[in-house]
């Protein structure tokens, strides 16, 4: 860890250390970064993830019709005794 001398808006201080339940001004600073970072990453998850199903899935196969298999037609010798 780096120490840095900072100016820090007191006020968002003091919410972000009550929503945290924190104690000190360097915890909450570092579980406020850490809080951002890790969204981050789950946005960075999450695009990834969106990009992959999208590759994944065509959703041009599932829209035409064409591709669905025809509906069974009534076979009218089906089921009679030979």
């Amino acid at each position: 860890m780096t120490k840095t001398l900072i100016e820090i808006d007191e006020d968002a201080l003091a919410v972000a250390q009550e929503a945290f339940g924190t104690k000190t001004k360097k915890d909450t600073v570092n579980r406020a970064l850490r809080e951002v970072s890790d969204r981050v990453r789950r946005h960075e998850a999450r695009i990834a993830a969106e990009r992959l199903a999208a590759e994944a899935l065509d959703l041009g196969a599932l829209m035409d019709k064409g591709a669905y298999r025809e509906a069974p037609t009534a076979d009218p010798d089906r089921g009679r005794a030979a």
